[in-house]
């Protein structure tokens, strides 16, 4: 297939979550009426992080615009019909709201918990601060001898099917306008302070007025091709869907253990997941398992915290890559301040499916305006990183 024209306004580099959430929401933008084209060199997505997700979302953070952008994308979430223009051929979502609970073990992690409850409640999120003996009241099946506190939100915040939101802002960026091409960006050519034409690896080269970077854990490999550094690397995330011998007789919370490891409901089964001890940077097409985690790590924490999980049986696991920011793990966005049509939308590191919804708004509305204007992002800027200053938030996982 080759690209519909010489010449692009916006040529977004990722067809994933990020590319696809841009280019419908470019297609909202009253008054923009660029030409955008959407290049992925995989169409099938089989190893995208946004198909390796785990489709969760959360208000659960201690910094008010990470928690902000989670409110508008749970509103999203329950008004995705109509924000996706009541089409016929746009379904319904749900969030299952089980919530996440985040345990702590130390004095140090409960006054951070009580911390970022406060912050998130002044926000109107529904977090509760809870005692052990609350959390033992609500959720028998918990071990919390060594467990000090927690806190719970169950208000917009647990699971949703973000398969069908990435193939509505696909399918809907395309019904709209937007042109999407299966193919890979292999250089740029930088003139100045500006990328004047990207070249494919199919051989053609094309004009742009702007470029998104919004290649994923590849990001690093796409700045560079402008003369570009940025501090995102692939890590290697595990999931697990097991079965129980004997089912809890309620909703399992996304837990959070001190460990780091994290396990919900999931169905009629039940999911867990986390990185391994040694985190390395991996090739970004490395996909290869260490299959004694989950008898050496995984299993025991699990059956530690949740001792009628002593009996459970492993039905499927997967390995995906989180965009790391080895800075702060948080999103990098907008343009470079040295090529000013160069625009980052990178280093995610593990929230960028539930972010989907606010980010790529706000950075549809900067290409469109040359503002953010629903929500500030200017925190999450480049420039903090060229700067070496931490975007402080407490609760990443």
């Amino acid at each position: 297939m080759n690209p519909n024209h010489a010449s692009y306004d916006v040529v977004i580099v990722g067809g994933g979550i990020y590319g696809s959430s841009i280019a419908w929401w470019l297609t909202q933008m009253a008054g923009f009426d660029g030409r955008v084209l959407v290049i992925e060199k995989d169409p099938t997505y089989a190893r995208a992080a946004t198909s390796l997700t785990n489709s969760c979302i959360r208000q659960q953070f201690s910094n008010p615009t990470n928690i902000a952008i989670s409110q508008f994308g749970a509103e999203f979430i329950h008004n995705f019909q109509k924000f996706m223009g009541a089409s016929d051929d746009v379904p319904a979502l749900s969030l299952q709201n089980f919530g996440y609970l985040y345990l702590a073990d130390t004095a140090a992690q409960a006054d951070t918990l009580r911390e970022s409850q406060q912050v998130q409640a002044q926000l109107g999120a529904g977090t509760q601060h809870m005692l052990r003996d609350e959390i033992a009241a609500a959720y028998p099946f918990y071990n919390l001898d060594d467990i000090l506190a927690a806190n719970h939100n169950r208000m917009n915040e647990g699971y949703f099917d973000g398969g069908t939101m990435f193939d509505c802002f696909r399918r809907m960026a395309r019904k709209n306008g937007a042109e999407y091409l299966s193919d890979e960006v292999v250089a740029m050519t930088r003139v100045g302070t500006r990328v004047e034409s990207v070249t494919l690896k199919s051989g053609a080269t094309l004009s742009c007025g702007l470029v998104v970077n919004a290649s994923g854990t590849r990001a690093a490999a796409t700045a560079r091709m402008a003369g570009l550094d940025i501090p995102v690397e692939a890590r290697r995330r595990y999931t697990y869907i097991f079965d129980a011998a004997e089912p809890l007789d309620r909703d399992l919370p996304l837990t959070i253990d001190p460990s780091g490891v994290h396990f919900r409901t999931d169905g009629r089964y039940y999911m867990a997941g986390g990185g391994p001890d040694q985190d390395p940077a991996v090739d970004v097409d490395d996909f290869d398992a260490d299959h004694s985690l989950w008898e050496e790590k995984f299993w025991p924490i699990i059956a530690h915290r949740i001792p009628q999980f002593e009996r459970i049986k492993l039905v499927n696991m997967w390995v995906g890559h989180y965009d790391y920011n080895t800075l702060d793990q948080n999103a990098i966005l907008g343009p470079h301040p040295e090529v000013s049509n160069f625009v980052f939308v990178n280093g995610f590191s593990g929230h960028g499916l539930q972010q989907a919804p606010a980010i790529g708004r706000g950075i549809a509305e900067w290409i469109a305006y040359g503002a953010y204007r629903s929500l500030d992002l200017a925190p999450f800027g480049v420039e903090r990183v060229l700067r070496g200053e931490k975007f402080l938030e407490k609760a990443v996982i």
